[in-house]
């Protein structure tokens, strides 16, 4: 495999994305899948009430149409997609509740962790008999170091862990338009690469065919948005990066890579322990970027900003491991 054949399939979902969404969208809009905006959140949003929401379904249908062939006779490919899909549809229940009840709470979260639970279960199940024996079954490699801890059974836990923190973390950060899709598409191309280079060639495929399908999906979800993810997107998102890091043993790197992430992620934190412990909010709101849209900054400055703090946290990280 070389970089042509990666750039072959970002260019194959970024094709099928761009056709699907004109089909998709209107069917959204007759549905009356509208997106709530929370009375909380900026009073500016308000106005993106009525906007499609659910597009993740169309990012989901690209990736398996991109990635199918390849599905059928590489197992890792089928891992990839089993947890994509999987978590994709535990957003889209959660999506769906939303539209029908017309709140802005779907799942509850009891209900949600236990979906969450049954899919990182039966992935564990899937890693078990597709690792079997092999030296680097169920361990964590150290990054910058030649060190490695073996979990065993323990690394189900590991990995409800991995797959609950990064799906909740992707989340959080799709709250302005394309802020998810173009930071989720930068750290997608970063761990394209790292895959590359390590000889994993389906997860690199996967990676260019995620890659693909957000740039594609941008099309429609850069601001103004003509649709928006959704949570069966940005579950999608986090399930399938997770897996990927899980995939090439880099689960540690996928802290730095995602950086952007973890930082969303922090800031909702650090507003929660600080306004229940002092009665104080450290940020005019959470996630981090509302409080430079409170701030004064444009939504599309915001946007740019953390598209270049991931692309830089990223790739500075791959230049890094690459050294």
């Amino acid at each position: 495999m070389d970089y042509q054949a990666l750039l072959l399939t970002a260019g194959a979902a970024f094709a099928i994305t761009a056709l699907l969404g004109p089909i998709c969208i209107p069917i959204l809009h007759r549905l009356k899948f509208g997106q709530r905006i929370r009375e909380e959140g900026p009073s500016h949003h308000q106005t993106k009430a009525g906007t499609p929401t659910m597009g993740g379904i169309i990012m989901i249908l690209a990736l398996i149409l991109t990635t199918a062939k390849f599905a059928m006779t590489r197992p890792p490919m089928l891992i990839l997609l089993f947890a994509t899909v999987g978590f994709g549809i535990i957003g889209f229940i959660d999506d769906f509740i939303k539209v029908v009840k017309k709140r802005n709470l779907g799942l509850r979260a009891k209900h949600k962790f236990a979906l969450q639970i049954a899919v990182t279960v039966v992935l564990f199940g899937i890693l078990w008999l597709y690792w079997g024996n092999t030296p680097y079954a169920f361990r964590v490699d150290i990054p910058f170091t030649n060190l490695s801890v073996y979990l065993g059974i323990f690394y189900l836990l590991f990995l409800l862990l991995l797959l609950t923190a990064s799906t909740n973390a992707v989340n959080l950060t799709d709250g302005l338009d394309g802020l998810l899709s173009g930071s989720a598409g930068v750290v997608f191309a970063a761990y394209g690469f790292y895959a590359f280079w390590h000889t994993n060639y389906d997860v690199a495929m996967f990676c260019a065919a995620m890659v693909g399908t957000l740039a594609g999906f941008l099309l429609f979800n850069r601001h103004p948005a003509k649709v928006f993810m959704g949570d069966t997107g940005s579950l999608a998102i986090g399930g399938g990066l997770a897996t990927v890091a899980v995939l090439t043993h880099s689960e540690l790197i996928l802290i730095l890579f995602g950086l952007v992430f973890v930082i969303e992620t922090l800031s909702v934190i650090i507003q929660v322990t600080s306004f229940q412990l002092f009665g104080k909010r450290v940020f005019r709101m959470s996630p981090l970027h509302h409080h430079f849209e409170l701030s004064g900054w444009s939504e599309w400055g915001v946007v740019l900003a953390f598209w270049l703090f991931s692309f830089l946290s990223a790739f500075g990280t791959l230049a890094l491991l690459k050294s």
